[in-house]
């Protein structure tokens, strides 16, 4: 595998990794992620880092697979440029939905 894209998927594993941080300390509960300011935009700001990494990926391979590519890199793109349209339910779903399964998908990427 390419360096370049073995880097940006630690990248990708790295933001998931410090979002699930963010939970260990306390249950994994909407209401209190929507009063915590600090944790929203900290989750936010590694989507979006997750998001440049699949772009950045995408650019060097156009045929690396990783699952919803495309719609990872909208949903960085949504976060950055039009922040005031991204709801908390749809951050905590990804937190909460595809999150763990893209974890799993980068660790047997790193493992071939």
């Amino acid at each position: 595998m390419d360096l370049e894209i073995k880097t940006w998927l630690y990248d990708i594993l790295q933001s998931i990794n410090e979002v699930e941080s963010y939970f260990t300390d306390r249950p994994q509960k909407f209401e209190e992620y929507i009063s915590d300011l600090r944790t929203k935009r900290a989750v936010e700001r590694n989507i979006e880092i997750i998001g440049e990494a699949v772009n950045r990926i995408l650019k060097r391979d156009l045929n690396f697979q990783i699952n919803n590519a495309q719609k990872i890199i909208g949903t960085r793109n949504r976060i950055a440029h039009t922040y005031d349209k991204i709801t908390d339910d749809l951050i905590w779903s990804i937190i909460i939905n595809n999150l763990p399964k893209l974890k799993k998908e980068v660790e047997d990427l790193l493992k071939q």
